[in-house]
């Protein structure tokens, strides 16, 4: 087999076609169609309500798809997380995957990620090695947690919400790491709710509502429908839809 293709033939490490998605066989999402690369962070936007999370943990395998076919690093739409993470696929999300009775060392130890390489990411993290990461700041939190996907064998990070909660110097740190990390080759798909710091840090984005892509294209096809993007489609949803 070529280097770099999976038995599909194709460099994506997601590819998502028509992809339906939800909770006990209750369509949230449906038709979405999903391309991720080496190399490029793709952005999920979309008002609260409008199916992003529902797709990344679908994608992510924490979610088996309703419908659609989907292909995540080789694996099957089917397979569950746990099995997409050995090929190589880690996933940050709103709780920050941290153990917060321990400390950030034992932490880096449980995750089996590369201690010098989390610390060369974080170095913010080194003088708190001893601490319980509960007496971490939420953006220390964060870093922690993304130290641990990205300081191991990745070729997928999923993130979803990363700036959630957090202040803007915090947020442009942490999405620069992820940044840093697409252009060394990973491949990342991120949820994010500030337009503006998505086209500062992303190649493409998606824009979903009502469980629908609306719009999709590069950041630089995109950049001049700004005012549309926040006026059509970034407001509330009705109802209070699913996540």
């Amino acid at each position: 087999m070529t280097a770099g293709l999976d038995p599909t033939g194709t460099t994506a490490l997601v590819e998502a076609t028509a992809l339906r998605a939800g909770y006990g066989g209750v369509e949230v999402v449906r038709g979405v169609d999903l391309r991720v690369e080496p190399g490029e962070v793709v952005a999920l936007l979309g008002p609260n309500g409008a199916g992003k999370t529902t797709t990344l943990l679908t994608i992510a395998g924490e979610l088996p798809p309703l419908g659609g076919d989907l292909r995540v690093l080789g694996c099957r739409g089917r397979d569950p997380l746990h099995t997409r993470a050995r090929h190589g696929l880690g996933l940050v999300t709103q709780e920050r995957a941290v153990l917060m009775e321990l400390t950030v060392d034992e932490n880096l130890r449980v995750g089996r990620c590369d201690r010098e390489r989390a610390l060369e990411l974080f170095p913010e993290l080194e003088p708190h090695l001893d601490r319980r990461v509960a007496l971490l700041s939420g953006g220390q939190q964060q870093m922690l947690a993304l130290a641990r996907s990205l300081a191991r064998d990745l070729k997928l990070l999923v993130v979803d919400e990363l700036s959630l909660g957090l202040g803007p110097i915090v947020v442009d740190r942490l999405l620069q790491v992820v940044r840093t990390a697409a252009d060394e080759g990973i491949g990342v798909l991120l949820v994010e709710q500030h337009v503006h710091k998505a086209m500062q840090f992303a190649d493409r984005m998606l824009v979903l509502r009502r469980g629908v892509v609306e719009l999709a294209g590069t950041v630089a096809e995109l950049r001049g429908r700004l005012h549309e993007i926040q006026d059509a489609y970034l407001r509330p949803e009705p109802g209070g839809a699913a996540p």
